[in-house]
This record gives structure tokens, sequence and C-alpha cells, in this order.
């Protein structure tokens, strides 16, 4: 399984086997080059950890459990979580805060898994034949196991004694009135504009801590443009100039907007052109790199893979866009809602299903070019307070452009026209989308779409989804999409 993950971990690898279980790891090196490898253990040797992600809150919690009496061996904040499980137990999973999956054992014969409330580090598990096994991919898996393969939970932690457990959920915001008899169109105050805007911040630079360069994905639109224009600032304070990135056909829209927001912000940008036939040729490497046949994943997985081999030629980390259209309502079908309730619930909806979504796209393409991806959106603090603001705000119509809020919180930070400018999903503002659409349909003919199109619930929904899903077929055998593999609303 180690072997089948060596791409998420060019930079070493460490196994630990105990007499009930077994841990292994591929380390990608962001902190503590020299001394952070895994598994990590206690000074004692009895307690013992691999995971996944960052935790957020690592310093605050080394420092208190230091103050008890811990003796730390390395400068990783996986360490805080050893140290943390070790003297709570599995029940203080829930005072991290970060992304994570992580698994640990004891020599004396304990175990848990767990995974954080959003599900941002990936975690699969299968329980079969008297046996319990964990891995960050479904190609991890022997093809034998992968038929009962399922996602774990969110949110959850794992014992043999307690079985699965949930240790923290989304917060429960029921949706709010901007105030009491207050006028139904009342505009967000200049106070609630700036703790959006501080939050976010906030969340930026905290997210810039590494020992590694780190960089930006630069698609053009509105989320990384802000992004972007944080680290940016961040980085200038700091003596340093910002690395962005960006792919597309030639002269694509999402090319030239990047393009211009670089220029403004002076970060050092690099660029890659691609052609129609190299985004058809790599269709079948995405399927099997993102383990999804999803159309809209796809459109924007292939730009997506490609600018991140850009960007690993000279960063280890990088900032993305990732969760502003769930927190700010900015996809389409969110314009069509007209009730606050039901954005809302479409809002915490979409984002519970992230995890088999947009973040499985982030989390592969990223893990198959040996880069870390950082997405400030979805920091604790900002989805906390991005579900908290009234979802009056976030409605779009008439003369409110989608994530409107999110564009006058951030006025000033960009050119108007680059702040204001129309969405377009990633695969689309760089070409993808319309090249793929029209070559992989021509694949199928409409009576092999009619006859196979009923495969799933729900059904197919088009002789490019079909042609995707043949391919997804191919390069993972055995696995049961309907369990494992999200769909988009709308592509």
């Amino acid at each position: 399984m180690l072997d089948r993950l060596a791409h998420r971990g060019p930079d070493g690898q460490g196994t630990r086997e105990f007499e009930h279980a077994w841990l292994g790891h591929r380390r990608l090196a962001i902190v503590d080059l020299a001394g952070g490898a895994q598994p990590l253990r206690d000074p004692s040797g009895e307690h013992w950890l691999v995971g996944d992600g960052e935790v957020y809150n690592h310093q605050r919690l080394r420092r208190e459990l230091e103050s008890q009496g811990h003796v730390f061996r390395s400068r990783v904040d996986m360490e805080s979580a050893l140290h943390l499980l070790e003297a709570h137990g599995p029940s203080a999973l829930s005072r991290l805060w970060g992304n994570f999956a992580l698994a640990g054992a004891t020599v004396s014969g304990g175990f848990f898994a767990a995974r954080d409330m959003m599900g941002i580090s990936p975690l699969y598990w299968v329980r079969q034949d008297h046996a319990v096994v964990f891995g960050s991919e479904i190609k991890a898996f022997d093809p034998d196991r992968r038929p009962a393969l399922e996602p774990f939970p969110p949110g959850h932690r794992w014992t043999p004694e307690d079985g699965l457990r949930a240790f923290r959920s989304l917060p429960k915001v029921e949706p709010v009135s901007p105030a009491a008899n207050s006028d139904p169109d009342a505009e967000p105050s200049q106070d609630v504009l700036a703790t959006i805007r501080d939050r976010l911040v906030g969340s930026v630079e905290r997210l810039m801590v590494a020992d590694v360069p780190v960089g930006a994905l630069l698609s053009g639109g509105l989320d990384s443009s802000i992004i972007t224009a944080i680290a940016a600032r961040h980085a200038h304070r700091n003596g340093w100039q910002l690395p962005t990135f960006a792919v597309g056909l030639a002269d694509s829209d999402d090319i030239l907007a990047a393009r211009e927001v670089a220029t403004e912000l002076g970060t050092n940008h690099r660029e890659r052109f691609y052609t129609d036939e190299e985004l058809i040729d790599w269709v079948p490497e995405v399927i099997r790199v993102i383990e999804s046949f999803d159309p809209q994943l796809v459109h924007s997985s292939v730009p997506n893979l490609l600018v991140s081999k850009l960007a690993a030629r000279w960063v280890k980390v990088v900032l993305v866009g990732e969760g502003a259209d769930e927190l700010f309502a900015g996809y389409g079908y969110y314009s069509k809602i007209s009730s606050e309730e039901e954005l809302q619930e479409e809002l915490l909806a979409t984002i519970r299903g992230m995890h088999i979504g947009g973040l499985q796209r982030v989390d592969r393409i990223s893990g198959a070019t040996g880069l870390e991806p950082r997405m400030p959106f979805l920091d604790l603090d900002v989805v906390e307070l991005g579900l908290s603001l009234p979802a009056q705000w976030k409605l779009s119509s008439g003369d409110r452009m989608e994530k409107w809020l999110l564009r006058r919180a951030f006025t000033g930070w960009l050119p108007e026209h680059l702040l204001w400018r129309p969405k377009a999903q990633f695969g689309q503002g760089s070409g993808a989308r319309d090249v793929l659409g029209e070559y992989y349909s021509s694949t199928v003919s409409e009576e092999e779409f009619q006859a196979a199109r009923n495969v799933l619930d729900p059904p197919l929904r088009s002789r490019e989804e079909l042609a995707y899903y043949r391919l997804f077929q191919r390069v993972l055998p055995g696995v049961d999409p309907q369990r494992l593999v999200g769909r988009s609303a709308e592509w």
C-alpha cells in the first residue's frame, strides 16, 4: 500500500509493526525537514502516530503540553496531536484545529483512526476478513478489498472498543435575518465586511508558515485572486516575492485575467500553455489520479494537474481558493434559490459533500505532484464565520452578482473590473470544458449511451460522462462508485 502511495510522500517513508496493528507513512517534508519523520513516538516508545494534513493550533497545544511535562522530539505539528492523545485519549480529538487524517497505536494494544470534520484530508477504510484497513487513496488498497471500500466519515474516530463515534461536526447555525425587525434589503455593515476580511487575512497568513517555498495557484477567478492579494501583501511585508502559477489555452480568459492580477500585485508569475490535444491526452491519467469520473471534476482537474506540475518545480506548498463557492454561494445553481432557509440548507449539504467532490480533486492532484495544498477559506475560523452570516446576504438576484458579499469585503484589494469579473468554472475559463466535452462525447454513440446510462443511480447524464466512467472502471477495477464518487449538481 505504501508503494502505491509513493507519489504522496516522495521525501521518505516509515513503518512500525505491533502484534495487533501496523502503521505506515509516506512523507512530504514541509516542517522540520531533518527531524519530522513518521511514525512519531513519545519518549517512552509506548504511543505511536501517523498523520496526514496539518494541525493549525499545534503551537498553542505544544506550549500547554510542555508545561505539563511532555517532552517533544521534533518541531512538526503532528507531534502536538501525538502528545495530546497520549495525555487524554481519542476524546481529545475535538481540540485539534485543522485538517488531518490520523492513525495511532500503542504497544500495549490500543488503536484509533480519525478524520477532520470537513474531510479535507482523505481517509478510506475497509472492514473485511477480521481486519480493518485504512488508506489515503482508493488506489492504495488491494483490488480484492475495493468492493467493500468506504470513505471514512469526516469528524469521526474509530477504535476497536467503541466503534465509530463522532467527535466534531459543522456548526449548527440556523438561518437568521441581519437584525430583528430590520429592512429585508439591509446591507451588511462595514464592521461585518471588516470581520470577513480580517478573518480571511488571518487564515492566509497562518497558512503561509513553512520551512519550504510557498506559492499560490492563480486561476484569475475571484477566489484565487483574493487569496493571492492577501498572500502577496504578506510576502512583500516580509521581504520576498510571492510565486504564482497559471495555465490555460493561449489567450484563454483565465490566463489573461491571472496575468493581469499577477502584474497588479507584483508576484513572480509563471504560466504554462497547453493545446487541445494535450488536454485530451491527459484525461485517462487525470481520472486515475483524482479517482472520479464526474465531468465537472475532470474539466477542472486537467488544468489543475498541469498547473500543479508547473508549481512543483518551484515550491512545495500552494495556496488555493477552494471553499469560497460553498461558503458564499458562488455556484450558478444557487442563483435559482430565493429562500434564505433553502439556501442555508443547500450550502450546508454542499459543504458536507465536499470530501468526495472538490476537495478530492485538490488533494489528489496535489498529492500526485508532491505539493501540499492549503485552503484558507476552509480554515475553521473562516468556515464558522461563513456559516453564521445571514443567508440573505448570499442570495444572488437582480443586480447582485454571486459572492457579492465577499467582493464587497475586499473592495480596494483588486482592480474593480477584476473584483467584479463574472464567475467561470476553472475548466470553462481555462478552455478545458468545451474541448473535452466535444471530444469525449464523440467517442460514445447515442445508442451506447441509452443502453448503458442506467448503470448508476442517478443515471449517467451524458455521453461524455459515460466515456469518463468507462475510463474510471479501467483504471480502478472493483470500485463501487455509488459509495465512493461524488457527482456535481451542475457542470
